[in-house]
């Protein structure tokens, strides 16, 4: 039995409680300064406030204030924080984690940078560890899979990446369950790429819905031609982000074309595509989804500058990135949506 610590008592977060401790493990369950209202209800009902399901018997709950004590003994740690978190989570949490205990993020996303690089959130948490001396094993989480999903025990496929092999497979070993199945990757640029670019791509899928429901009625039956065409597009337009990235394997590919799919058909960046296709501007968006995170809008933006720096300097063509330069500009410049087509057609 291993004592399994995750930090960050958010939905994705929570929800890894249930294969970690029906794996035999003793789960112990930190909110984050935000959670605290969240753990609460863990500690009264043995349920998290979002899920329709109770925790299995023996989660233990803790406070942030709590956290020195939740870490004693913790064979590995899970950062469970959003993407808002990250510069919390590296300041305040990575530091007091002892250098033997491995750690794995579900944490999605890039940060760019003035030159047009792409930087994975486990390479600014690096950069953070360095400056200050503590050495630990930084690991991640990427793939199809929605929290409460996971919860229902929905088969699902993840990968887990790190810089050491025999880590990883110490991690699957103690998180891995009949429905819960973990491929194991080393290159961490790939996958951490993988799931964070399909943000913009998802929200891109999402136009199509509110397009026809603009057209056709909100109750009107789903069409799916339009959403293949921009689905495609993405996963073209993925591929090549991929490749800039160094990281243009088949594998990486696919965990992001799937959790792609998911997004588009269970996450938030859906609801927020659906509303800009059906004629509302980013503001008049983001307020109708008000207390939604929305960090897929964040991601799309950073990864579009990026883009254009790039193309600046001949590194990439703008030209292979009709959608996710539309999505940017419907998010930045408040354009409406108008999915150019054409620029999707190819002749080979």
């Amino acid at each position: 039995m291993a004592i399994v610590v995750i930090i960050g008592s958010g939905m994705m977060g929570s929800a890894l409680a249930f294969p970690a401790r029906e794996n035999g493990n003793e789960v112990r369950l930190v909110g984050t300064h935000l959670d605290k209202k969240i753990i609460d209800t863990c500690r009264a009902t043995n349920r998290h406030p979002k899920f329709t399901k109770d925790f299995p018997d023996g989660v233990k709950y803790y406070q942030i204030e709590e956290v020195n004590q939740a870490l004693v003994g913790a064979d590995m740690v899970i950062g469970g924080v959003s993407s808002f978190g990250v510069e919390w989570f590296g300041k305040e949490i990575l530091p007091i984690i002892p250098e033997n205990v491995p750690v794995i993020t579900v944490t999605k996303g890039l940060m760019d940078t003035e030159d047009g690089r792409l930087l994975t959130y486990p390479q600014i948490w690096q950069e953070m560890l360095d400056k200050i001396g503590h050495k630990l094993s930084l690991n991640a989480i990427g793939g199809p899979c929605t929290s409460y999903e996971l919860v229902a025990h929905d088969q699902t496929e993840v990968a887990f990446c790190g810089e050491n092999i025999e880590i990883l497979r110490k991690l699957k070993n103690i998180m891995a369950t009949d429905y819960y199945h973990i491929s194991l990757s080393t290159d961490v640029t790939g996958i951490e790429s993988a799931v964070a670019l399909k943000n913009g791509y998802a929200l891109g899928i999402a136009l199509t819905i509110g397009l026809n429901q603009k057209a056709f009625g909100i109750d009107s039956e789903m069409h799916f031609n339009s959403q293949a065409a921009v689905f495609g597009q993405g996963v073209k337009e993925m591929y090549h982000l991929l490749q800039y990235q160094n990281a243009g394997s088949i594998d990486n590919l696919a965990v992001g074309a799937g959790d792609l799919y998911v997004t588009v058909y269970g996450g938030r960046t859906r609801l927020i595509g659906i509303l800009l296709g059906r004629g509302l501007d980013i503001d008049q968006a983001t307020q109708e989804l008000s207390g939604v995170t929305l960090e897929s809008l964040v991601v799309a933006v950073r990864v579009a500058r990026a883009i254009r720096i790039a193309a600046t300097s001949g590194k990439l063509n703008l030209k292979d990135f009709p959608l996710l330069t539309h999505v940017d500009d419907i998010i930045t410049n408040k354009v409406q949506v108008n999915i150019p087509w054409e620029e999707f057609t190819f002749e080979y």
